[in-house]
This record gives structure tokens, sequence and C-alpha cells, in this order.
């Protein structure tokens, strides 16, 4: 068994729990001897504690059991996100009385994955149960932000990436680290950005892409006047012969779909 978190001891009464790297490297799922550990260690001390994270995810059954013992836990847990609390790691965090993440910091929720190996039947079951361990883990972004099911959903399809002060707009985080009593000038900017939205901005940047044109008008510059009666109806010009049309257009060079985009993004074997 290899540690993924770290107790150190401040003041009396005061505990920290270094949460860095990734979440077990394999699963608590039939494992007794691991979580008994980290609860054994939980509650060998009394009072409030700090969980710093800086962990990309991992196994969910093992941050669905940490955040479980966190929340049980009897003293007030305050949890600090330094830089990343992705995947599974976001579930983590969900546990904590106050959130607080740092400027730099990330946090990232997406629809849980898996791998299998067997028949059509087996790959069924491995469909049922990750429908159900979506929903488990909406039932912790619900519970945190108030966010509608609906709302979480969609954002845990799209890869959904927050900064601090996003997080903090919709409930995931409850404050920035280090702004207390710092006036700004400007106030900060939340951004949300999902795989989806950076790989249509990426296409929009690629070569052989063309530009959407956007047509404008001058409000100075009203053009001719447009007779209200037309004396006459213009005579047509002459379209000449009709020219066929493929049924199928054949890509021309220098052209980016969408499925090169992904090769070009390695992004099909995700």
């Amino acid at each position: 068994m290899r540690k993924f978190w770290n107790w150190v001891k401040g003041d009396p009464g005061n505990r920290t729990l270094y949460l860095d790297g990734e979440i077990a490297e394999s699963t608590w799922w039939g494992d007794e001897v691991t979580p008994k550990a980290f609860k054994d260690e939980l509650n060998a001390g009394t009072g409030d504690i700090i969980v710093r994270m800086n962990s990309p995810g991992g196994d969910v059954f093992a941050a669905a059991q940490i955040y479980t013992m966190l929340k049980e836990y009897p003293g007030r847990v305050t949890v600090k996100v330094d830089a990343l609390a992705a995947s599974a790691a976001s579930v983590v965090a969900m546990a904590g009385d106050n959130l607080q993440m740092s400027p730099t910091a990330f946090l990232m929720i997406h629809d849980p994955t898996t791998l299998t190996i067997g028949d059509e039947a087996e790959h069924d079951r491995a469909k049922g149960l990750l429908r159900e361990v979506k929903e488990s883990i909406i039932n912790v972004y619900e519970a945190k932000t108030g966010l509608s099911r609906v709302k979480l959903s969609h954002m845990m399809n799209d890869e959904t990436w927050l900064n601090a002060y996003k997080a903090v707009e919709l409930g995931f985080a409850d404050e920035v680290m280090f702004t207390d009593n710092q006036p700004s000038r400007n106030p900060p900017v939340a951004m949300m950005f999902s795989r989806m939205a950076v790989v249509n901005s990426l296409l929009d940047r690629l070569p052989g892409t063309p530009p959407v044109q956007t047509p404008t008008t001058n409000p100075a510059d009203p053009g001719p006047p447009v007779p209200t009666t037309p004396t006459h109806a213009p005579t047509p010009p002459d379209p000449g012969p009709p020219v066929p049309t493929p049924s199928t257009p054949a890509t021309q060079p220098g052209t980016t779909t969408v499925e090169s985009l992904y090769r070009r993004l390695n992004l099909l074997s995700h």
C-alpha cells in the first residue's frame, strides 16, 4: 500500500492533511486495509483540520469513502485547493465545511470513466454502473452548489474547468485565498471552459477553416433609396447552362474537419 496522504501536526488541536497526487493507485472497492488506515489516522487526533489538495483525481470509490469520513469528522474541516482538484479529487474537496481555492488553482469535473473486457452484456453492465456513479457524484455537487442536476450533468459531459472565481460564483468553492482586504482596480474575471469549447475555438483558428463573416451595416450610409412602386421589373441576367451539383461534395485540400481536428488533438483515444 502506497500512502497518498500525509498528516502534519501543528498547534494543539490543529492538524493538516495533505492530499498530493493521485488518489489511490488501486481501487478501494473490496479493499478493507487502506480505508481503515486512513480512518484510523483521521480519528487519531481531535480538533479542527485543514485539508490541502493538489490532485488530478483517481479512484472514485476511494474518493467517496474519504468524502464520507471527512463529513462525519466531528471537528471543522477546511479544504484548501493549492493547485488542482480534478475528477475524483473534486468530490473530496466538497467535504469541506469551508472550501478555499488559491487564485491560481483549478477545479475540474467530468463524467466517470472505466475500462471493460468482455461480451456485450458485460459492457452494458459497465454502462449502468457509470450512470449510477455519475448520479452519486451529482448528489455531492448538488448538495454543495445548489445547481440543478441537469446543469451539473451537462457540465460533467463537457469536462468543465473552473478557475477560483468561477468556482466561487457557481458555489463549488466558498472563497479565494489571499484576497481579503486587498483593493483591486478591476474586478476579478470568473472563467469557465469546456473541452468542447476549446475544440471549437481551435477549429476556428486552424488554416483551411473559412471564417464566419458577419454582415455589417453602416448607419451613416443607408444606400440608394428604394422605390416604393417600381415602374418595371428588371430583366434577369442569363444564368447560362445549369451547373450540376454533386450529391457528396469532395473535401478540398486544406480544409479542416472535426474528425481531423480530434486526431490532431489526440482526443479520439480518450
